[in-house]
């Protein structure tokens, strides 16, 4: 009977023998790869983690004791050893999360999947214990790359005040975040994992010295009291002990009683502690270890014996915006590029293989990023920063208040923007579009396909006293959707064939074709409806009044939260020139969503052509006085 089966919870662990415990680590990376084949998810990340993930829950006692991980994508094994070995249905629907989720299990507790917030969220919970006096322990796991980020040193600073307020920070250290991990503290850290440590050299100087007549002993007291400066010299961990902080390490990530023993004094000390572990990124499984770019951190379905995609899909939206950011570097040498650790995910490695003077990855740090990307503005260039849609949130302010207020010409790049789905709340690029409508002169682009995409994007980059947006979805992009007019910047798709059409219908980026079909629907009903793509939606087109004038109803289709969203903007714009047409706006509600694919998540929300249709339907019935069409319930209109 394999030992994975007998685990329902990390008490079962603590009955096992080293030997069974590197047996159930192999058979935990054989579950792994199994399983994960089959689903997609985070391979890499979570094979990097087995030994220390087992260590972790032999020293510790979850849930009485807290552990806590940064990110949470390499939370499979801790799942596993949680009681949840069904990964079946791993990100879909009715499945388990990607990530940590309060619902599954007690043994979770953050579940918000961005990175370099586990510290912030380990010094609360030990000020908690300790004001409370409660004598359970927290534990912080984080990355190297989430270590690059603002917000993990703002809490280290705090950490470090208290000297006697235990707390154990885990430094999961394999040298990447998705990429390798880059900038000063990487370098740093590999210091570290490379240097001989203090404590093996100063035995040895021991040895040597209490062999030496007369000067051997005093002499070794004397290093022994020069210890940090000796430290420092030797193995540089002294940057952890300046903030106050106790280091232990580095420890083999893979050595089960290395890291129990490492791990157990942590839990005695009684303030804040640093325990480095060296892990192997996709250990244990040839493919990923042989995949340079990032270790099979994240994949889809596989070939579990060779690691390829089982199906392989069109162009995608990421390498249609990459393709064209290649073309632009050659064209205009003031172009640079900027990623927050995130180089080939949004789609910059081809420019940076290209230009590789001319990109900047700056770590887990969006708000230093966008700040400098001001900087590169006001110096002459034109930066470009891809970013994840969701990621961008976190950087809000600058994007305010250095960016848009010095009118410096920067582009945003936002990917995965709207409904992602299988990675769950925190993932869905769903906020930007409400977010960034208070931004004085920003433009906001929003492409319908990969024509537009590249369009859109040479548009951007022109404007050089204002920041410029430019937002697409994730996944496979679609066939083109031609326009068939213009009416002023607005791409005109669908034509009513009436002078007076019931419905204007404005689509916002990669919606175009369910609102085509939304449109075919209506006109099945006998209302007649145009169609036009904004392309830029912030500002609001100033043709858009007297469009909208010239029908009954304007519906707005978006794939962003509809508070604050382009519908809501759009109303504005029309209350602002008079035009008293209603209008109903579609959009995602004002919540959290649950993880399930795209698909999934639009029809739970309602944001289907057939239940756009059948509500706007409803709505030109209750206009013309009629309800014969009209559903059982209809939401009522908005002014």
């Amino acid at each position: 009977m394999p030992l994975l089966t007998r685990i329902r919870g990390p008490r079962d662990l603590d009955r096992l023998s080293l030997e069974q415990l590197d047996q159930l680590a192999g058979e935990i990376r054989t579950f792994l790869v199994d399983a994960v084949s089959k689903t997609g998810g985070h391979l890499g990340p979570n094979l990097g983690v087995v030994e220390l993930t087992i260590a972790l829950h032999r020293v510790f006692e979850s849930p009485r004791d807290k552990v806590l991980w940064d990110t949470g994508h390499q939370s499979y094994v801790h799942k596993l050893l949680t009681g949840r070995q069904d990964f079946s249905k791993l990100k879909m629907k009715g499945g388990l999360s990607g990530y940590p989720s309060q619902a599954e299990s007690e043994h979770d507790v953050i579940e918000n999947s961005h990175a370099s917030t586990v510290l912030g969220w380990a010094d609360g919970l030990a000020k908690a214990n300790q004001l409370q006096k409660r004598d359970d322990h927290v534990v912080a796991v984080i990355g190297d790359g989430a270590l690059t980020g603002g917000m993990a040193w703002e809490a280290l600073n705090n950490i470090a005040e208290a000297k006697d307020r235990p707390l154990v920070i885990v430094v999961n250290d394999n040298e990447r975040s998705y990429a390798p991990t880059i900038g000063g503290l990487a370098n740093h850290l590999a210091t570290l994992r490379t240097t001989d440590g203090y404590e093996r050299f100063l035995s040895r100087t021991k040895e040597i010295l209490d062999r030496t007549p007369v000067v051997g002993r005093p002499l070794y007291e004397t290093l022994h009291g020069a210890k940090k400066g000796l430290k420092d010299f030797i193995a540089p961990q002294g940057m952890f002990e300046d903030l106050g902080l106790k280091y232990v390490g580095p420890i083999d990530g893979h050595d089960i009683e290395a890291l129990e023993s490492a791990l157990a004094r942590a839990k005695r000390f009684g303030g804040p502690v640093i325990v480095h572990c060296l892990t192997e990124k996709g250990r244990g499984y040839q493919p990923a270890l042989q995949d340079e770019a990032d270790r099979f951190h994240a994949v889809g379905k596989i070939h579990p014996d060779t690691g390829l995609p089982i199906a392989t899909s069109g162009a995608d939206w990421t390498s249609v915006f990459g393709e064209e950011m290649v073309r632009l570097g050659e064209e205009r040498e003031d172009i640079v590029a900027i990623t927050a650790a995130m180089l080939q995910p949004v789609g910059l490695d081809k420019f940076a293989k290209r230009f590789p003077d001319r990109v900047y990855d700056v770590g887990i740090a969006e708000q230093h990023g966008a700040v400098s990307a001001a900087g590169l503005a006001t110096g002459g260039l034109h930066p470009v920063f891809a970013v994840y849609a969701t990621f961008l949130n976190r950087a809000f302010d600058q994007v305010l208040m250095d960016v848009a207020l010095h009118k410096c010409g920067v582009t945003f790049v936002l990917d995965r923007a709207g409904i992602t789905g299988t990675d769950g709340a925190s993932h869905n690029g769903m906020w930007d579009m409400s977010i960034l409508q208070v931004v004085p002169g920003l433009r906001l682009a929003a492409p319908r396909d990969a024509d537009q995409v590249r369009a859109q994007l040479r548009e951007a980059v022109q404007v050089e006293d204002a920041p410029t947006v430019v937002r697409f979805s994730k996944g496979a992009v679609g066939p083109a959707v031609p326009a068939v007019g213009r009416v002023g910047g607005m791409d005109v798709l669908r034509e009513p064939g009436t002078d007076r059409p019931d419905v204007l219908l404005v689509s916002v980026g990669a919606l175009a074709p369910m609102c085509l079909e939304i449109a075919d629907l209506l006109d099945k009903q006998g209302i007649s409806t145009t169609v036009v793509d904004p392309r830029w939606v912030k500002p609001v087109d100033e043709a858009m009044a007297p469009l909208a004038e010239r029908h009954r109803v304007v519906v707005t289709v978006e794939d962003n939260s509809r508070v604050g969203g382009v519908g809501s903007a759009i109303a504005q714009a029309l209350r602002d020139a008079g035009v008293d047409v209603p209008l109903r706006d579609f959009g995602i509600p004002p919540r959290f969503l649950d993880h399930a694919s795209r698909a999934e998540v639009m029809a739970e929300i309602g944001l289907t052509a057939p239940d756009i249709a059948r509500q706007v339907t409803g709505l030109v019935s209750k206009l013309d006085g009629r309800y014969d069409r009209t559903p059982a319930e209809v939401e009522p209109a908005r002014d």
